[in-house]
């Protein structure tokens, strides 16, 4: 059986597969060459670049199992595979903790201006020191703020246990009712057990000093016009699930205005190609979506990943 990883997968998945006999193909397909070539390969692994939607899969009735690196799966049409008997797997534990650290990455950038500090020392360093300092003077702590946390899935969860771990206090939002404390595993295998608190959204656009989400884009911004309006003057916003659940031009007017202190953004609406007015704000600390893109997550999300395809298509 060939597998094709369109988007690769990391050495360790890799060998996983050759040593339980199959061919796997790490050449990237460009997306308008999938349709001719998809139907060579038994199995398909992709992350977020290639799409594999109802046109594409009606032309490779060959393909016996997708296989997602990662979580999000908005780019396959999940649903009509499953319906044509295609199973679909993902890795949605392998990346969490990467994509939490990444979102205190932004949160640390943001309250001591790293960002923008970076961008200015090389240019201004030498000749404007003392004016340099005296702007990025009046930073803030992350201990003992609020950290509201939208989505409390996995990586919702891991983000929180950072939190709890920095002395941050954390609420968080969610459909399912979910967990009243969090179990924090320190070094030496100390388990200490700190309590979060659920509450309804607005109420944490409310309360929160800070806001990490970690939902689904669905149909419109969890954060647009109307919930900016709710948010505590000053708030800092992370996001680093999926571009569109912040309104970005509605988070620019709020940047502008002074009632976001200032954001980071790991995912656009626009990928590959971010609105040049967040690319070139001066309270936005950017990533190009590399939230999963550790060493340690890819091994694991590689290795899960080999492990779903070979049940699956051993079955």
């Amino acid at each position: 059986m060939r597998i094709l990883a369109n988007d690769g997968i990391d050495p360790i998945g890799k060998k996983i597969l050759e040593d339980a006999g199959f061919v796997v193909d790490t050449v990237h397909i460009p997306q308008d060459e999938l349709v001719h070539k998809l139907n060579a390969y038994d199995a398909v692994t992709v992350r977020s670049a290639t799409k594999l939607r109802k046109e594409l899969l009606d032309v490779c009735p060959n393909i016996k199992v997708i296989g997602r690196g990662g979580v999000g799966m908005d780019n396959i049409d999940v649903d009509y595979a499953r319906s044509k008997g295609i199973t679909v797997v993902n890795t949605p534990a392998a990346s969490s903790h990467s994509v939490a650290e990444l979102v205190f990455a932004h949160l640390l950038n943001g309250v001591r201006f790293l960002f923008d500090s970076n961008r200015k020392m090389p240019v201004e360093g030498a000749t404007n020191f003392g004016g340099l300092k005296k702007a990025y003077a009046a930073g803030t702590e992350l201990k003992g703020k609020t950290l509201g946390v939208v989505g409390f899935g996995r990586i919702g969860r891991a983000t929180a246990q950072i939190a709890l771990g920095m002395g941050m206090d954390v609420v968080y939002y969610d459909l399912f009712d979910g967990p009243t404390s969090l179990v924090l595993s320190l070094s030496g295998g100390i388990k200490v057990d700190i309590p979060v608190r659920q509450v309804e959204l607005n109420e944490l656009f409310g309360i929160s000093d800070f806001i990490s989400l970690h939902v689904p884009f669905l149909d419109k911004a969890v954060i647009g016009k109307e919930e900016f309006a709710l948010l505590k003057d000053g708030v800092g916003l992370v996001n680093a699930s999926r571009g569109g659940v912040i309104d970005e031009l509605e988070l620019v007017a709020a940047l502008n205005s002074g009632k976001v202190a200032f954001a980071g953004l790991d995912v656009f609406e626009n990928e590959p190609a971010p609105r040049e007015a967040l690319l070139t704000h001066p309270k936005i600390s950017l990533t190009p979506h590399i939230g999963a893109a550790t060493n340690e997550a890819q091994e694991r999300i590689g290795e899960e990943l080999a492990q779903l395809l070979i049940e699956s298509l051993k079955k």
